[in-house]
């Protein structure tokens, strides 16, 4: 699909006015908000009040606060402590890389479970252990651009991207979820797209892509993920997926 893309680029293309249409990706926010339990009034109302006998044990009312104390620590735990121990394990398991390839002139970030493999026509690609349709690809072709609003808008781009999709034998449908565009190294123009696709060869995926132009050649990003009903994209993995849409970029200058 990418190389089919790519020729798209290849041949000649509108001369059009690029406007600006994005959409912004929203991503999942997680909110903590810990509270204190209160003592009821029943609870209170079992305790006498305090006397004034010197003499007699320890106030009962102290022991009460004491209690408080106690309680309100074990809220803070569970509340603040162990939150921040599965925010610890979150990012683990979000693990990421930097991979650079200074010869073609591309940067990303790269999950540290996915293995680099050979595949005729890619560039790069890396597929997670034992899950070969979950993959990270890159192509890099030629073209006759100097950036890549002179081929058109995002929304252009994507329409190519998902014709190119249409025309695979195996492909049963595919439609676009979000478009947005962003700077990148040195205010280069980054196109990214969020699409599905349902196909007779591994059911549905959910396929996150980016391109830019850089030195007269066409950087092209593919991240691709199962999406079956059965097992939807979980709010993490789509979390790391997109960290590594946003991380792909021109290589910085040396």
């Amino acid at each position: 699909m990418a190389l089919q893309v790519c020729s798209c680029f290849a041949l000649s293309y509108p001369k059009q006015q690029y406007q600006t249409q994005t959409q912004n990706f929203i991503f999942p926010k997680f909110l903590l908000s810990p509270s204190l339990p209160k003592p009821s009034s029943s609870t209170q109302n079992r305790y006498p009040e305090k006397s004034n006998d010197r003499n007699e044990e320890p106030n009962l009312s102290i022991r009460l606060s004491k209690r408080n104390i106690n309680l309100s620590i074990l809220a803070l735990f569970f509340n603040g402590f162990l939150p921040n121990m599965s925010k610890c394990a979150y990012a683990e398991e979000l693990e990421l890389q930097r991979y650079t390839d200074s010869k073609e002139g591309f940067t990303l970030l790269i999950p540290s479970s996915f293995n680099k493999v050979e595949k005729a026509g890619a560039t790069v690609l890396f597929e997670e252990e034992g899950k070969g349709s979950n993959n990270v690809g890159v192509v890099v072709n030629p073209v006759r651009l100097s950036r890549l609003g002179e081929f058109g808008t995002p929304e252009f781009v994507v329409d190519k991207l998902i014709q190119a999709e249409k025309r695979k034998e195996s492909t049963v449908d595919a439609e676009v979820i979000g478009v947005a565009e962003r700077s990148g190294q040195g205010g280069l123009q980054v196109y990214e797209f969020e699409y599905k696709v349902d196909s007779t060869r591994g059911g549905m995926k959910r396929i996150f892509s980016a391109a830019f132009v850089a030195s007269k050649k066409l950087y092209l990003l593919n991240i691709t993920h199962s999406d079956k009903p059965e097992s939807p994209l979980d709010a993490q993995t789509r979390t790391m997926l997109e960290q590594v849409l946003h991380s792909f970029d021109a290589a910085p200058q040396t």
